[in-house]
């Protein structure tokens, strides 16, 4: 009656013994290590033994290093000497290995080699940097205005079509002055076509015709979503960059971007990166250099031409016509130009940014280029008492050089001040060019050593709830509270077992999830033990009691376990973060219940009152 065929003990001793295996590598921990990895190939071997050579150069201690999953990984006895090393690696290797600081699995090699490894530790637990970022949709929407004039100028004059002047008005609309009405006209009919995405509208200025052009709402959606879309994808661009190992970078919201860096160090630079929207334009230089100062002092430029300054002070006068942006960059390391042995910058283009350099520069050999660094930057200012945010673009001409040969897909900026000017820009040309200006709106910093104190915490609460529920079952169902002792444990064996099989990231929420999963647990045996007692004080014997109260208490077990299992997946669904981290250890522990409450506990009695045949009594 109360017996479990074999095959049903056998599939709960492999079910137990895989848990313990999968969990196991958390009980060892993980030591302090650097992940190095090589852009666009794989390391080899060489290079780890370069970098461990330039540890042991400056007495830097080194646990163990290799090639783990086509990156090299060295490992270290303590924090200090990671964070010591991280430097030393980066100044032997070079731009071209990012190095990354991680936390290695201290688990013998055999179990990882099997895929036994330690569950993620989240933001809250490993310490780190958490940004939220807003992203400004109207400088959105203006530069994406500013990219569509400057087609437009190109596509009036293939078409031989006379305009006056062509700008963005207040970053909303494009406005074009031309010299008659039927220039106007013109023009809108050979744009309309070209730009699906705009409406045009004819206008009269000053007696002057113009026509402007606004984004339809599909239009403005479109470049909405591209830039949170890019704004992402330069993010983790970035993030590799800085060497972060399991970062979270994901949309909140319609404009806003969560950034978590677990285990960084250094806020400070990794605020100014990831924050930056730094990049580049070249334009062709117009004038010459007593131009450039009767166009300062005047206030009056060429049509065609737009005045900047440089680092000095100094002005110049550029093309409205931008060559070549930073989104045609591909590749870029700093060094140190051959001739003057001042930083420099190595640039290389993607074919069309490439195609468009060589037609331009082949075509004004001799003539002078300008390199224009922008840069959007968000100042805070009290007005009234009270901080105000101010936005400000800085427009800067970093190099001006006369272009001696015509220019492909590889060439240097000089100009800059410093080799850390240089890698920063290359790191910021690497990963891309934000589509819009960001600014950040929450910055949280957790400490290592808090993130130390809140895992003791979540492992203290788990335990503390573990021992008052084993204290109240033992006493109130006596050798039916034991197996329920063990269930729980089982129960959280299988968590955490199943937490690093998927690894998965465990995060605060996730504790108080594993804590929550074990009051439902007890529940389900709280509910079959109660279910046994009815059925002896119904007079029933307790072979039959044990067999009818599982079954019975089976469907109530169910129906309980599924409405939670609903609301954790809704939570899943429709939440974020720490939210979602609770759900996930919610709906694991849900599934273990299930299985511990109702088979492991049975075949412990099974084992314990099953082959009794004449049972006179049981201890519940």
């Amino acid at each position: 009656m109360n017996r479990y065929p074999w095959w049903k003990n056998l599939l709960i001793v492999l079910v137990l013994f895989f848990a313990l295996f999968y969990a196991l590598p958390n009980i060892y921990g993980e030591n302090p290590a650097l992940q190095i990895s090589k852009r666009n190939a794989e390391i080899d071997q060489a290079a780890v033994d370069k970098a461990v050579a330039a540890l042991k150069a400056a007495n830097i201690t080194v646990k163990s290093a290799g090639i783990e999953e086509k990156d090299g990984l060295i490992q270290f006895d303590s924090t200090d000497a990671q964070l010591k090393a991280v430097n030393v690696v980066r100044e032997a290797l070079g731009d071209d290995y990012p190095v990354a600081l991680n936390l290695a699995p201290a688990a013998p090699r055999w179990m990882l080699n099997l895929g036994a490894k330690p569950m993620y530790l989240g933001l809250d637990l490993r310490g780190g940097v958490h940004f939220l970022m807003q992203i400004d949709m109207q400088a959105a929407i203006k530069t994406a205005l500013e990219r569509r004039v400057d087609g437009m100028r190109g596509d009036l004059r293939a078409a031989n079509i006379r305009y006056i002047s062509a700008d963005v008005d207040n970053g909303t609309q494009i406005a074009l002055r031309f010299p008659d009405a039927a220039a106007r006209d013109a023009a809108i009919a050979a744009l309309s076509s070209k730009y699906p995405e705009l409406v045009f509208s004819k206008d009269e200025r000053n007696a002057q015709p113009y026509f402007t052009a606004q984004f339809t709402d599909a239009g403005a959606l479109a470049e909405r979503k591209a830039a949170v879309d890019q704004n992402i994808t330069t993010l983790r661009n970035r993030v590799n960059e800085l060497g972060v190992a399991e970062p979270l970078i994901q949309q909140q919201g319609d404009d806003r971007i969560v950034v978590e860096l677990p285990g960084i160090q250094d806020t400070v630079r990794a605020k100014e990166i990831i924050g930056a929207t730094a990049t580049l334009e070249f334009r062709l230089v117009s004038g010459t250099p007593t131009d450039w100062m009767d166009a300062q002092q005047s206030g009056r430029t060429p049509p065609d031409a737009r005045l900047y300054h440089e680092k000095n002070g100094q002005p110049v006068l550029l093309k409205r016509q931008v060559i070549v942006t930073g989104d045609r960059i591909t590749g870029a390391s700093s060094g140190f130009d051959q001739r003057s042995g001042s930083p420099a910058v190595f640039v290389n283009l993607d074919g069309q940014g490439a195609r468009r350099m060589a037609d331009i520069t082949g075509q004004n050999i001799g003539k002078q280029m300008g390199v224009v660094f922008i840069e959007h930057r968000s100042e805070t200012k009290m007005v009234n008492d009270k901080p105000v945010k101010e936005k400000k673009v800085i427009e800067q001409v970093i190099n001006v050089a006369t272009i001696q040969d015509q220019l492909a897909n590889r060439f240097q900026i000089t100009g800059l001040d410093s080799p850390n000017e240089a890698r920063d820009l290359a790191l910021l040309l690497r990963a891309g060019a934000l589509r819009a200006p960001m600014d950040i709106v929450e910055e949280r910093t957790v400490g290592p050593s808090l993130g130390a104190q809140n895992i003791q915490a979540g492992v203290n609460a788990s335990l503390l709830g573990f021992a008052l529920v084993a204290v109240f079952m033992l006493i109130y169902y006596r050798v039916f509270g034991i197996t329920a002792v063990v269930a729980l444990g089982v129960n959280l064996v299988l968590i955490v077992a199943v937490l690093s099989l998927l690894q998965a990231t465990l995060t605060l929420p996730g504790i108080a999830g594993m804590v929550l999963t074990l009051g439902i647990a007890v529940d389900a045996n709280v509910l079959i033990n109660e279910r046994i007692r009815e059925e002896l004080r119904n007079g029933l014997t307790p072979q039959a009691a044990i067999k009818a109260g599982y079954e019975r208490a089976f469907a109530t077990i169910i129906d309980s376990h599924i409405t939670t299992l609903l609301a954790a997946v809704v939570l899943f669904g429709l939440g974020a973060g720490p939210v979602k981290g609770f759900a996930v250890t919610l709906i694991i522990g849900i599934s273990a219940s299930l299985f511990t409450a109702i088979m492991v506990t049975r075949a412990l009695v099974n084992l314990i009152y099953g082959r009794r045949l004449r049972l006179t009594q049981i201890s519940i």
